[in-house]
């Protein structure tokens, strides 16, 4: 697996206009490129109870071998907005206490990465906020 060089970004995060963040990529990217690295803060079963009462549940992912815990992504690993068509999809690391997001397919400079809060890139599952096809992004 090719390391990201610490301090290059090949990332950037831009505001869409009535949709809040998203994460757009910087670059070409081949299917399989690993386009962020993003280190997380792990939280207890208990703090993460707590945590689902305020806006950072919008930002966390279920974490830990029974997705008893929960994860906030640095970078900008949090900001990457759904879609059940998503171009990339994110591996988690527990061990390492980190969130790799991987291209699905080639993403061209300029495009919006985008990931399927399911945790599986093809899971249609209901997410916890209103998707419709013309606009799967989360508001902010």
């Amino acid at each position: 697996m090719k390391e990201i060089p610490t301090g290059e970004r090949w990332v950037e995060v831009k505001r869409i206009p009535e949709k809040g963040r998203g994460v757009f990529a910087l670059r070409n990217f081949r299917y399989g490129e690993i386009l962020e690295r993003s280190p997380v803060i792990v939280l207890s079963a208990e703090h993460w109870k707590i945590c689902e009462k305020t806006d950072l549940h919008n930002y966390a992912f279920g974490w830990g071998v029974s997705q008893d815990q929960a994860a906030i992504a640095l970078g900008v690993g949090s900001l990457f907005n759904h879609s059940f068509d998503p171009n990339a999809f994110y591996r988690k690391c527990l061990k390492d206490e980190i969130i790799e997001f991987i291209a699905l397919k080639a993403i061209q400079a300029g495009e919006e990465i985008t990931v399927n809060y399911n945790g599986s890139p093809y899971g249609k599952m209901p997410v916890w906020f209103k998707v419709s096809s013309a606009d799967e992004r989360r508001s902010e």
